[in-house]
C-alpha cells in the first residue's frame, strides 16, 4: 500500500534526522512529501532536499529496464537478495503503470518481490508514474537522494517499460541494464535502436530449462547487432549477458558486470562528469516544470485558455498561432 499524503504540518529538521538514521518509516514519510504535487508540500520538500543532499551520492545507481513481461520485478528481487547477502543494502525505486483514464495505479512491485520485501537491508517503494515522460515517477531522482541519505548504497530503479522516452531513466543512473526475452527474432527489430545505443549492458532473461539455449541463441544476435552501436562510456564495449531470476545462473556475472563499469567510470572520470550533467538536466527538468505550472496558473491565460482550445479543436485556428496568443498572455506586458 501507498503511504498516505503528508499532513501540511512537517516538521522538516526531524523527517530529514529520521531519514539519516536510516529510520525507514521517516524515509517512506519523506518520500511521500517529495512526490506530493500539493503547493503547500513544495517549500517543505525543496528544504528536505536540501538538508540530506549532503548525505547523498554514494551508492550505484542502476536503472533496469525492458518489455511487460519480461521480468523486470523479478530480477530485481533476485539480484537484491544476493547483494543484502554479502552486506548491501538495497533500494528498489519500481515505477508502476498509471491509468490515462482515473490516474490510479496499482502499485503491485512488492507483491512481485516478497523475498526482497521481508529483507531488512531492502528498501522497496512502488510510485505511480502518472504522466512522465518514460514511465519514471516525477519524484524519481529525489527518491534517490533520500534512499542514499537513508545508508542505501545500492538504488535498482525499475521502470514501467521499453521505448526511446526511456531517456530518461538513463539521465538518473550510473548503469542501464536492458532486459531482453529469449528468442529475438522479430523481437530484436522491435526494440528501438535508441534504447539499445543507451544500454550499458543486456541481459537475456529466463535463461532456465527449455529456455537455456534459445537464451545462447539470443545472446549471440545481440551481440552481434550492438557491434554497430556506439559505446555509451568510451572504452566500454556493452556485453551481453544471460541470466535467471529463478535459478539464480548469471547474476553473479550481472553484478560483475556493473562493478567493472563503474571501475572503469571512474578511472576515465566520466561517473563524476555525469552525474554533474545529470544534476543540470535535473534542474533544467524542474525549471521547465515549474514555468507550466505557472503559465497554467496565470489568471490571463487561464481565461483565454478554453477559447483558443475550442479554435484549435475546430480547426480555425492553427496550433502555432493558438500557443503565440497564450504565450503573450502569459508575458508581462513591458516584455
Amino acid at each position: 500500500m501507498s503511504e498516505q499524503a503528508p499532513s501540511r504540518g512537517f516538521d522538516v529538521e526531524a523527517l530529514a534526522a529520521g531519514i539519516l538514521a536510516g529510520d525507514r518509516a521517516q524515509l517512506a514519510r519523506g518520500i511521500t512529501l517529495v512526490e506530493s504535487a500539493l503547493p503547500a508540500h513544495e517549500e517543505a520538500a525543496a528544504q528536505l532536499l536540501e538538508r540530506v543532499l549532503p548525505s547523498s551520492g554514494g551508492s550505484v545507481r542502476v536503472g533496469v529496464t525492458g518489455i511487460p513481461g519480461v521480468g523486470k520485478s523479478c530480477l530485481c528481487e533476485a539480484l537484491g537478495c544476493r547483494l543484502t547477502a554479502a552486506g548491501r543494502r538495497v533500494a528498489v525505486l519500481a515505477v508502476d503503470p498509471s491509468s490515462p483514464l482515473s490516474r490510479g495505479s496499482i502499485l503491485g512491485d512488492k507483491t512481485r518481490m516478497p523475498r526482497l520485501s521481508a529483507d531488512p537491508n531492502a528498501f522497496i517503494r512502488p510510485s505511480p508514474a502518472g504522466a512522465s515522460l518514460g514511465g519514471v515517477a516525477r519524484a524519481t531522482r529525489e527518491g534517490i537522494v533520500l534512499v542514499e541519505a537513508a545508508g542505501y548504497d545500492t538504488v535498482l530503479v525499475e521502470t514501467v517499460g521499453v521505448g526511446q522516452s526511456e531517456a530518461a531513466v538513463r539521465g538518473m543512473v550510473d548503469f542501464f541494464l536492458l532486459l531482453v526475452l529469449p528468442g529475438a527474432g522479430d523481437e530484436l527489430q522491435g526494440i528501438k535502436r535508441g534504447v539499445m545505443e543507451m544500454a550499458d549492458a543486456l541481459a537475456v532473461t529466463k535463461a532456465d530449462g527449455e529456455n537455456l539455449n534459445r537464451a545462447e541463441l539470443t545472446r549471440a544476435e545481440y551481440s552481434s547487432a550492438l557491434q554497430y552501436l556506439a559505446p555509451v562510456l568510451d572504452g566500454w564495449i556493452a556485453p551481453v549477458l544471460v541470466c535467471s531470476a529463478r535459478s539464480g545462473a548469471g547474476i553473479d556475472e550481472l553484478w560483475q558486470t556493473v562493478e567493472r563499469h563503474r571501475a572503469h567510470a571512474e578511472q576515465s572520470g566520466a561517473r563524476a562528469r555525469l552525474r554533474r550533467e545529470q544534476a543540470l538536466a535535473w534542474m533544467h527538468a524542474l525549471v521547465s516544470e515549474g514555468l507550466e505550472a505557472g503559465f497554467r496558473a496565470e489568471p490571463r491565460v487561464a481565461a483565454l485558455l478554453p477559447e483558443v482550445e475550442a479554435q484549435v479543436s475546430a480547426g480555425t485556428l492553427p496550433p502555432r498561432a493558438a500557443a503565440r496568443r497564450l504565450l503573450a498572455a502569459f508575458a508581462p506586458a513591458d516584455l
